[in-house]
């Protein structure tokens, strides 16, 4: 199982970031170990000093594919969730400076929340779909589907070009505007239109 995420995959997060709009999907991976289900408290390693929250929807691969024709891709998949990709940002700062890979700063253990899927039937349009992160009760990221510079769709294609995609494969399909640090005591609670999906604790 595999667990490949989008970044810069909304406009005004790419901007907040001081990064380029890409000309096509930003891809990078994330190992199993990085999962973190069932609500559990994310622990905020001691290897860096800025861990940033990115609420994303996520969805999870149904059949195996390769070479997939966006106006195929809605096949492969058949439930969504709601994920958080923590990134040690300070550290990300560092190897992007030095040139290096980002996977210390975004595929360490515990940095891939993740919520239980539901079946894509409960929505109207995952074109048009609101998501949105609370801290300790305050709104820190609201995104919406419909500002995605890559659709689900899209994304998926362009993924299948370069990662045979298998059945339980998890895509993170891009965090909206509004990222930040995480502390602990924090308690971070994330919706999909107003179904509360996520619940935890920072430690």
């Amino acid at each position: 199982m595999k667990v490949l995420c989008i970044g810069r995959n909304y406009e005004k997060h790419a901007k907040e970031l001081k990064n380029p709009l890409p000309p096509e999907p930003v891809v990078f991976l994330k190992p199993d170990s990085a999962l973190l289900r069932n609500n559990q408290p994310f622990f905020i390693p001691d290897f860096a000093n800025d861990f940033h929250h990115e609420v994303e929807i996520i969805v999870k691969i149904n059949r195996l594919g390769k070479n997939i024709a966006p106006e195929f891709a809605h096949r492969y998949y058949d439930e969504i969730g709601l994920g958080i990709d923590f990134t040690a940002r300070d550290l990300q700062d560092d190897l992007r400076e030095k040139g290096l890979p980002w996977e210390k700063c975004k595929a360490f253990d515990g940095s891939a929340v993740i919520s239980d899927f539901v079946s894509i039937n409960r929505f109207k349009d995952l074109r048009n779909l609101s998501f949105s992160l609370k801290i300790n009760g305050d709104i820190r990221q609201n995104g919406n589907t419909k500002d995605m510079i890559f659709s689900i769709d899209q994304v998926i294609s362009h993924i299948s070009k370069f990662f045979t995609l298998k059945i339980g494969d998890i895509i993170y399909t891009g965090t909206p505007a509004g990222v930040g640090s995480v502390k602990i005591g924090d308690i971070l609670e994330g919706f999909i239109g107003d179904e509360r999906f996520l619940n935890f604790e920072i430690k």
